[in-house]
């Protein structure tokens, strides 16, 4: 129990202290997870469970789409690359298949490692 709330205070001041390229990898991280949580789930056929996991993927992207900066032409294809990933979550969601959401997945990990990359790049242009 004392073990958990060290890791909830870490948690908590992990995020409370992140930047907003940290908080977005942070987000990615956990739409993977849950991705895959919802996976296994499916493959468990624990529907309710699978259910629930989507759902967290899906407000993940829904975080997203809501803080996208239109004032940038890129975020338009965001905007898309969003909407499909909500589309693809919901038929998964629908029919339970994990097919959907391995394909998501590969479009999140995508997303997630070329974020990593643009924030490597940052550091070291401001190191520079």
């Amino acid at each position: 129990m004392i073990a958990n709330r060290g890791y909830d205070a870490y948690a908590k001041n992990k995020i409370l202290t992140a930047s907003p390229a940290e908080l977005t990898l942070m987000l990615y991280e956990g739409a993977i997870k849950f991705c895959n949580i919802a996976i296994a789930a499916i493959e468990e056929k624990d529907i309710e469970k699978a259910h629930n996991n989507i759902t967290k993927v899906e407000n993940i992207i829904a975080e997203f789409l809501s803080t996208l900066d239109h004032k940038y032409p890129v975020a338009q294809d965001f905007e898309n690359v969003y909407n499909y990933l909500m589309e693809r979550l919901l038929e998964a969601n629908l029919k339970k298949d994990k097919e959907i959401l391995e394909e998501v997945l590969t479009h999140l990990r995508t997303m997630r490692d070329t974020w990593k990359e643009v924030m490597e790049q940052n550091k070291t242009a401001k190191a520079n």
